[in-house]
């Protein structure tokens, strides 16, 4: 039986919680085997990333070339096989704006089979990339 918006919801929040301490081992129980997420060009880690791991590899990548300094969740709406979570990033710089972001969630049966990041602005990230002290 395919899972509730509720059931999803909860596996969203899961899924935020985990990665945000570090805890992979947890999130990854909530992904497909064949998982993927697709960061868009013209962002400096786009790519399609691929399988259980891709959000470990993603976020130390991700993590290791801009300073995050928080992420506020402002929404989770969920329907048939997707949740859109509205969320946005904070920096350690002061000085740069909040990136807005809208990640896309695709499930199959009880698992994520994918996560699809929308930047309002890609030059917020890209800045706070190029702002980041080398070996922070």
């Amino acid at each position: 039986m395919p899972p509730t918006d509720a059931e999803k919801l909860a596996i969203v929040h899961a899924l935020y919680a985990a990665t945000g301490v570090g805890d992979f081992d947890t999130a990854e129980r909530y992904l497909t085997d064949d998982f993927f997420i697709t960061e868009a060009p013209g962002l400096p880690f786009a790519g399609v990333y691929r399988g259980r791991s891709a959000l470990r590899t993603l976020y130390a990548k991700v993590m290791g070339m801009m300073q995050v300094a928080g992420m506020d969740i402002a929404q989770v709406t969920v329907g048939g096989d997707f949740a859109v979570t509205i969320l946005s990033f904070s920096f350690a710089d002061p000085a740069l704006e909040p990136a807005l972001i809208t990640e896309l969630f695709r499930f199959r049966d009880d698992k994520v089979c994918e996560i699809r990041p929308y930047y309002f602005d890609p030059a917020t990230i890209v800045a706070a990339c190029a702002l980041k002290p080398a070996g922070v």
